[in-house]
C-alpha cells in the first residue's frame, strides 16, 4: 500500500480530477462519492487533506469510512 506524505495528499484536492482524504492514518479515495463534488464535502470539508481532528466535529462517526476504499497510509 502506497505511503503519502502531507504534501502528497494535498495534491488530491480534486483540481486533478482525484480526491483523496485521510483518518486515522489511512488514506480514503473520495472521488467516485457525490457527496464530495468539487473536490469538498458539503462545503466544510476539502479533500487533499488530514480530516482526523476536524472529525471531531462531524455529526457523524468514523463509520461513515467503511464503504470508502483505503488505497494508503499517511506518513507521520
Amino acid at each position: 500500500m502506497k505511503e503519502y506524505t502531507i504534501e502528497e495528499l494535498a495534491e488530491y484536492n480534486g483540481k486533478n480530477g482525484k480526491m483523496y482524504i485521510a483518518y486515522e492514518g489511512q488514506v480514503y479515495d473520495v472521488s467516485d462519492s457525490y457527496l464530495w463534488e468539487g473536490g469538498a464535502h458539503q462545503g466544510l470539508h476539502d479533500s487533499g487533506k488530514d480530516l482526523t481532528e476536524e472529525m471531531d466535529e462531524a455529526p457523524h462517526g468514523p463509520e461513515i469510512f467503511k464503504d470508502i476504499p483505503v488505497i494508503g497510509t499517511l506518513k507521520e
